[in-house]
């Protein structure tokens, strides 16, 4: 999986939260060169600090953008802090909130320390 997350802070390859791999109907809108635009989207990941999603709108690196959930009328400002590889018509793109928004997605996220391996540990030792 390839890295999206803003290289500020003092570990860039450490994540401030856990993501988790949700596909969440969203719609964004911004202005690009080809104008203001608005599309229909979905999420691939999502985090307490933003999403990865893919968009057929062209955007940059920097951009700012507004997202809203088809789960909520609040919208959140964003910026765009990775464009990625083009697949199909669509570049997956990474995007952070402008704003702390961690109730955003309306799900609870795992603790930090929480990794696959450890919870499936703890579901075997469970059942023994």
């Amino acid at each position: 999986m390839n890295s999206w997350s803003s290289p500020s802070g003092p570990e860039p390859n450490r994540r401030r939260s856990q993501r988790v791999m949700l596909s969440v109907p969203v719609t964004l809108s911004g202005k690009n060169v080809d104008g203001p635009f608005t599309e229909a989207a979905q999420t691939m990941v999502v985090s307490a600090h933003g999403a990865l999603i893919s968009l057929k709108a062209r955007v940059a690196s920097g951009q700012l953008l507004r997202i809203r959930t088809h789960m909520s009328p609040e919208d959140q400002e964003c910026k765009v802090i990775w464009v990625g590889p083009a697949a199909e018509g669509k570049t997956q793109c990474g995007i952070e909130f402008v704003q702390p928004a961690p109730n955003f997605w309306l799900i609870s996220f795992p603790p930090t320390d929480w990794s696959p391996a450890s919870g499936g540990l703890l579901a075997q030792s469970k059942t023994k």
